[in-house]
């Protein structure tokens, strides 16, 4: 199967300290901030927030406990002296974070951005369209793990959502974002028969159909490597029927294998952190909603902001010098690689000393908590 380069992205390049001026110590450079907003989300996804584990009763983030608008973007900004050029912001479900826009607003305002995102469960979208595109929202990413309403229902716990998502889908198409993406998250003998009928409903939409391995994040969710389905297999089903054509990836860091269809009827991507692990390649970093910063997905090790962003009474006083120097080193004594070391149990050496460990008793972060 031939590569092909995409010329959409002509200035972009393979190194990894073209847009960084600092580096962890395999070398890669802070290119990524994912900043989550809330930790509160409207679904239950049985592999991030299972209804059993999360429904009446759970302990979620007071909205003091959330860091405010200005103190991400502070953060935002430090991010981007140090190399960052894009964020993406997540939850939880980051459109029940009440005026949202205002925060995207804040950080379109930083110099040298290139990319805002936002992944989102697409049902509260349609609402909102119009102040996302007003301040500056550059992509949105649906995540849509069926097109059944009965498989959505056992995988989101929502069973009169779907057809709210695909409008919200629609309309995001509609409002002028592209190229839009859906991720689905494949789950063996639940969704998993679903692959060519996903791939014939974006065919020819002009929407991005990004394939997801079920992944062993966090702890609670209680992960089944039963349900894995490798991505090879997911691409050798939809390449029988729609023969596929790769392409080069637009920038160091991309995480999706990027595949267009030869009859030019779309591209599709897949993200394997399972079964082909990308943390050569990483450059991302993760503000939590209560302002912790992580390093990796698949971690519990954190670094905590809100020190440096807020006085002992609980005001806002940010600390831009302790800032920078605390993410330097904290980026400096980067080696995360988890998902390369998965099979062996390794760990990685980072220095720990400025490292806090939210949860001891936890093997790793939950998703929901940092954003995925």
């Amino acid at each position: 199967m031939r590569k092909i380069r995409d010329s959409r992205y002509p200035s972009e390049t393979k190194s990894a300290n073209e847009n960084s001026t600092l580096t962890d110590r395999l070398g890669r450079g802070m290119h990524d901030l994912r900043i989550s907003v809330t930790d509160v989300c409207s679904f239950r996804c049985s592999y991030c927030m299972p209804d059993d584990l999360y429904g009446g009763g759970n302990p979620f983030l007071s909205q003091e406990s959330l860091l405010r608008f200005d103190e991400i973007e502070a953060v935002a900004r430090v991010a981007v002296l140090l190399g960052v050029r894009k964020f993406k912001i997540t939850g939880g479900e980051p459109l029940l974070r009440p005026e949202l826009h205002k925060l995207i607003r804040l950080l379109k305002s930083i110099p040298k951005v290139k990319d805002i995102g936002i992944i989102t469960n697409g049902f509260h979208l349609i609402p909102q369209l119009k102040y996302l595109r007003d301040s500056g929202l550059t992509r949105i990413t649906v995540s849509l793990d069926s097109l059944q309403p009965e498989v959505f229902e056992r995988i989101t716990g929502r069973s009169e959502a779907l057809p709210a998502v695909l409008e919200g889908i629609r309309a995001a198409q509609s409002a002028g974002f592209s190229p839009l993406k859906v991720n689905m998250v494949i789950q063996r003998g639940l969704n998993s028969g679903e692959v060519l009928e996903m791939a014939a409903y974006f065919r020819g939409s002009g929407i991005v159909l990004r394939f997801i391995e079920y992944m062993d994040v966090g702890y609670r969710h209680r992960f089944n490597r039963g349900l894995l389905v490798p991505n090879a297999e997911i691409r050798d089903i939809i390449q029988s029927q729609w023969p596929l054509e790769q392409v080069v990836p637009g920038y160091y860091g991309e995480v999706a294998a990027r595949y267009r269809y030869i009859d030019g009827s779309g591209e599709i991507g897949f993200i394997s952190s399972m079964t082909q692990p990308f943390c050569r390649d990483c450059t991302r970093l993760r503000l939590s909603a209560d302002g912790k910063l992580y390093r990796c997905l698949f971690s519990s090790l954190a670094l905590d902001m809100k020190t440096l962003l807020r006085d002992s009474d609980g005001s806002t006083n940010i600390n831009n010098a302790g800032i920078e120097a605390s993410m330097r080193r904290f980026w400096g004594l980067r080696d995360d690689r988890y998902s390369e070391l998965r099979s062996t149990g390794a760990d990685g050496d980072a220095d720990k000393q400025i490292i806090t460990q939210k949860e001891p008793d936890e093997k790793k972060i939950e998703m929901y908590r940092m954003g995925g």
